[in-house]
């Protein structure tokens, strides 16, 4: 019988490293508290592209 491994999900990683690096970006920015909450949802889009497209094809055999 093969051992069936389970496999941990991790996006969740690239996700959270977006939106730290979102709001410290609207930190510096320095205008406003508006532009944290938009540096936060730019970071969490930019890691929502990153996942579903670059990092698409991980895991897979070529």
């Amino acid at each position: 019988m093969k051992q069936h491994e389970e496999e941990k999900n991790l996006d969740f990683i690239f996700y959270l490293v977006g939106l730290v690096s979102g709001l410290f970006v609207g930190g510096i920015i320095d205008k406003g508290f508006t532009w944290i909450f938009v540096g936060g949802v730019l970071g969490l889009l930019t890691a929502g592209f990153f996942v579903t497209v670059l990092v698409k094809g991980r895991g897979e055999k070529a």
